[in-house]
């Protein structure tokens, strides 16, 4: 079945750095998107970045756009989320998805995805 395991969340000072991973299996991973999206206390659940991973294309939320950079290792079948210039809002917990590449794949609407890891905590202070 379709296994997504995230690390790589802790605690960092603002204008610091974290990469998150996103370990997957069960599925054929050049055929899904995976990404992430973050749910801050309060709040609902965001898009933050995802990424296609036949052919790398990627997206990002406005939030995300020159700080993260998402990208996969096919071999390893992971896919990463490198932070920069951290903020306390970014402060989150961070959940990975994947889903079969599907005509909307890129919406980083969170019902267009149908399987989500368990998140890990990211917390950013000031």
């Amino acid at each position: 079945q379709v296994q997504l395991v995230e690390s790589g969340g802790g605690l960092v000072q603002a204008g610091g750095s974290l990469t998150l991973s996103c370990a997957a299996s069960g599925f054929n991973f050049d055929n899904y998107v995976i990404g992430w999206f973050r749910q801050a206390p309060g709040k609902e659940r965001e898009g933050v970045s995802c990424i296609r991973n036949r052919d790398s294309t990627t997206v990002y939320a406005d939030s995300a756009k020159g700080r993260f950079t998402i990208s996969r290792d096919k071999v390893k079948s992971t896919v990463y989320l490198q932070m920069h210039s951290l903020k306390p809002d970014d402060t989150a917990v961070y959940y990975c998805f994947a889903d079969p590449v599907g005509s909307d794949w890129y919406s980083l609407k969170e019902h267009s995805y149908e399987y989500w890891g368990q998140g890990t905590q990211v917390t950013v202070s000031s």
